[in-house]
């Protein structure tokens, strides 16, 4: 007998975690389409910014509630809450990265995997 999964597409999960973000104004958000960069540890890199440690910690949550509420999905693996400054949430195809202030420009993901097809979403 075959388990029916209603496993979602990870285009679609990568739209979910923008909608969360977006729950909580998030700033800057950015799609990065990894699915033909070789040798990405993902399909998609979704990235954002929050202006403050509070606001960084909301919109993981949101991001957690909005994905677990349409996909019934929790994150495999989870980095950066105790300091809010960088939140890793990792849907393994889906990976987020929430960054406080300064911090996004420092690590310098978007430059990183530069060969990624990018999306800017509009706030």
């Amino acid at each position: 007998m075959q388990e029916n999964k209603s496993a979602l597409e990870s285009g679609d999960l990568a739209e979910l975690v923008v909608k969360g973000m977006q729950e909580r104004k998030a700033k800057d958000i950015v799609v990065m389409d990894m699915t033909h960069v070789n040798n990405a540890v993902a399909n998609y890199f979704v990235v954002c910014s929050g202006t403050s440690d509070t606001q960084v910690d909301a919109i993981s949550d949101a991001v957690a509630e909005e994905v677990y509420k349409h996909a019934k999905q929790d994150p495999w693996h989870k980095e950066g809450k105790q300091n809010r400054e960088w939140i890793l949430l990792d849907y393994v195809d889906v990976v987020v990265h929430i960054f406080k202030g300064d911090k996004r420009s420092f690590y310098g993901l978007e430059e990183l995997w530069g060969d990624a097809k990018t999306t800017i979403i509009e706030s």
